[in-house]
């Protein structure tokens, strides 16, 4: 190949063997091969040589007009020898190997270039994925909280929208309203969630709406209006420094929870629209007190007893349902929940309710995991206590058995189980203790006395027995 006019200024560079460019003619893609490379460049623009001599706004001279071949690298990628800067441009003499390397390639010749129509293909987002704090604190969260997965769900959901920074602006985060029977985990889902995030459950601001039963009980909770004994002398339970007590630089969430809501008297829920609608509160001082950034639990055992029946079958445990009637049976306790909840409350306050979370009965399996969950805070409870003197517990088969039967009540839930674990496994460890029988490092076992049916608590060749 004879040297071209222009390779003493570009002799120290690289360039691709040049396809023929024809006069009038439009491409939207041209590929080119440098020598020795392996990777096609893109031109992400369209180039059009006129007849005029220009070539997409670029005034040619009259030799570079008159040249027959035209090369124009542009490239996406870096090369120390080539350089992009500008468009290069000098004549070609054998066009051959580029037309053949692209008709073995398979392309459409169209003057020795290969056309190649850009694919944009549209990238599917997901938006069910989370991020990793959000999957960490919705696997401790399943971890503490058994059989209510649609609730963890739904909070955090309300978690990830927080860390987005996607909550809405000018009303609380999220308004919800947890139905279900007693026992069934609503108020200990907002404590285990604060206890996640804060590293306690204190962390919940909880307002007893059974303290809230007559009209001039607001006043605790809002303070004394001015004119009223108690005006500036009692702080109101709800003001912004106990809101905000517990918030961090990368978190900044509260959370309230109006315990068993239906027990209070109408003026709780006339004060709780404004706070649900706006999540500004007036205080008896006339402070305000923002609510923006909170988000509002309200408990509920309305509709429980008819939950409990629909779950049970009427007396004793119900035979496990099948799948289809399960979704059957879990949309009708949801109806009842819902229902019961809409004969009770105003239609404006329902309205404020983002979402009304049902709750239902906890079943045998579900207490058996929550008597694991016990037993390990029991342990743990021995350890922070017994400092001085700690020791193991080790429980038999047998005596997790007699531990759930006797904690068994659809009726009352977990909290029914967590008494029976008082008064069976608890209470007789106390005497022990009280008692010097149990000494530091030792491992006990806990097993089942077959006469009685009662605990046994043994060490090594000593045994003692639970009364």
């Amino acid at each position: 190949m004879t040297k071209s006019p222009n390779s003493k200024r570009t002799s120290n560079r690289c360039f691709p063997d040049s396809p023929r460019l024809r006069i009038g003619t439009n491409f939207s893609a041209i590929h080119y091969g440098p020598p020795g490379h392996c990777s096609d460049v893109d031109l992400s623009f369209k180039w059009r040589l006129s007849n005029a001599g220009q070539m997409s706004g670029l005034q040619l001279s009259k030799e570079a007009k008159n040249a027959t071949y035209l090369q124009v690298f542009h490239t996406h990628f870096a090369c120390s020898r080539h350089d992009t800067s500008s468009v290069y441009r000098r004549p070609i003499e054998n066009p051959r190997p580029c037309r053949e390397r692209h008709a073995r390639a398979g392309g459409k010749k169209l003057g020795g270039a290969k056309m190649v129509k850009p694919s944009v293909e549209p990238s599917v987002l997901q938006p069910r994925k989370r991020s990793s704090d959000v999957l960490e604190f919705e696997a401790k969260l399943h971890s503490m909280i058994i059989g209510q997965d649609e609730s963890v769900t739904e909070l955090v959901n309300i978690y990830q929208a927080v860390l987005a920074g996607m909550a809405a602006p000018g009303r609380p985060i999220a308004n919800l309203l947890l139905l279900g029977p007693t026992g069934s985990g609503k108020t200990r889902l907002v404590e285990a969630a604060a206890e996640i995030l804060f590293s306690t459950p204190e962390a919940v601001t909880k307002v007893d709406c059974g303290e809230f039963q007559h009209t001039h009980e607001i006043a605790k909770l809002i303070g004394a209006p001015p004119g009223y004994v108690g005006h500036r002398e009692t702080p109101a339970i709800l003001n912004q420094e106990v809101l905000d007590r517990f918030h961090t630089d990368k978190l900044k969430v509260s959370f309230l929870l109006f315990d068993e809501i239906e027990k209070a008297s109408d003026a709780l829920w006339q004060l709780l629209l404004g706070i649900l609608d706006k999540g500004v509160l007036t205080l008896g001082d006339n402070r305000k007190v923002n609510l923006s950034r909170t988000i509002i639990f309200m408990t509920s055992n309305l509709g429980a007893s008819e939950m409990t029946r629909l779950m049970t079958g009427g007396i004793g445990f119900a035979p496990a349902p099948r799948n289809s009637q399960s979704a059957q049976l879990e949309r009708k306790i949801h109806r009842v929940a819902v229902d019961a909840a809409r004969r009770r409350f105003s239609p404006e306050f329902m309205n404020r309710i983002d979402k009304a979370l049902v709750f239902g009965a906890l079943r045998k399996p579900q207490l058996q995991k929550i008597l694991e969950i016990e037993l390990v805070s029991i342990q743990t409870r021995i350890f922070t206590t017994q400092a001085d003197r700690p020791f193991a517990l080790i429980y038999t088969n047998k005596a997790k058995e007699l531990l759930l039967a006797e904690g068994t009540d659809l009726k009352n839930g977990a909290r029914h189980l967590k008494r029976a674990i008082e008064r069976y496994l608890v209470l007789p460890l106390s005497s022990l203790l009280a008692t010097g029988q149990i000494f530091p490092g030792d491992t006990i076992t806990v097993d089942v006395e077959v006469a009685s049916k009662e605990l046994k608590f043994s060490r090594a060749n000593l045994a003692f027995r639970s009364v």
